[in-house]
């Protein structure tokens, strides 16, 4: 592990521990050189209720890469779609530790649009 990574990780283990005392269910978010992940947790953390990354399909269609704000914005969007078919509507943002910029911003801001709120 890196020293990035750990710090990263620090912030995330606060950020976490506060979002667990809300007992909303929990986006969470992991970013990777190349792609984007995204995952709607109970508020126990136990299941997974909706997941949305983009390798998936649905998502890749009309997508030049996957490591850009515009493949985030897809990402949210239809993390969104499914957490609302699931009946969710109000969840805790979990950002990992990364700084609320860029591909992070976009799939938050697209979650927003698609009815999340948070």
């Amino acid at each position: 592990m890196s020293i990035k990574n750990d710090a990263r990780l620090r912030r995330a283990k606060s950020t976490r521990a506060h979002i667990r005392k809300l007992g909303v269910p929990r986006l969470s978010v992991l970013r990777t050189g190349q792609h984007l992940y995204a995952q709607l947790f109970t508020a126990d953390g136990a299941t997974v209720i909706a997941a949305a990354n983009t390798l998936q399909a649905d998502v890749k269609d009309g997508l030049t890469s996957g490591k850009n704000t515009e493949a985030a914005a897809k990402v949210g969007k239809l993390l969104a779609e499914r957490a609302r078919a699931a009946g969710i509507e109000k969840v805790a943002f979990d950002r990992s530790g990364y700084r609320f910029h860029g591909r992070i911003k976009a799939l938050a801001d697209a979650a927003r649009e698609g009815g999340l709120q948070f």
